[in-house]
């Protein structure tokens, strides 16, 4: 198989891998009654008179499965980062005592639990397209290649089958990632 091949193949794989990493990532944020700090990684507060993402004020340890506690580095950014999670609309509210902040995870009802599994299927859904546009972007490289001549066409089918099986192996570690999601959320 020609060099050109195996380079869109390679292309293809590691673009198809960010969209499987991505979408797990995604899943992380949501929350599932367990106190997880993932939550807060796109949270941003006002400090220093910048945005800064609670990471970087803050450290974050989870003491039982249900509190997560936030210890600023700087006091002067505790009130920024309380206001930060309340702003933030997730169901949880921040307790202060003055130096740390503590959450509280209260158990997600069932039609919480629905939701936010809807929720975990409409990401999956959406890595599942970015994967598929992925495909469809090789499969016209591939296309242009055979068209350019230099690679014949039994070269093309075969990394059309190679495509596909690329293809497959990520849809299929997005589903597993979903199921793995929703099993989390429904455990009560």
């Amino acid at each position: 198989m020609s060099e050109m091949i195996e380079l869109v193949l390679e292309d293809a794989a590691e673009k198809m891998d960010g969209a499987v990493s991505h979408a797990r990532q995604e899943f992380s944020t949501i929350r599932t009654g367990r106190a997880s700090s993932a939550l807060f990684e796109r949270l941003t507060a006002e400090a220093y008179g910048v945005e800064m993402r609670l990471q970087e004020l803050a450290s974050f340890s989870v003491p039982e499965a249900r509190m997560l506690v936030v210890t600023p580095h700087d006091m002067a950014n505790l009130d920024a980062i309380e206001r930060a999670i309340v702003n933030a609309n997730m169901g949880l509210t921040p307790s202060n005592d003055g130096h740390i902040i503590r959450l509280a995870f209260p158990p997600l009802n069932e039609e919480r639990r629905r939701d936010l599994a809807r929720v975990v299927g409409g990401m999956a859904e959406e890595a599942k397209q970015r994967v598929n546009a992925v495909r469809r972007a090789a499969r016209k490289d591939l296309d242009d290649l055979e068209n350019d001549g230099g690679v014949s066409s039994d070269d093309i089918q075969r990394a059309e089958a190679q495509l596909d099986a690329l293809k497959d192996a990520r849809i299929a570690a997005i589903d597993e990632a979903q199921a793995q999601k929703e099993q989390e959320l429904m455990e009560v």
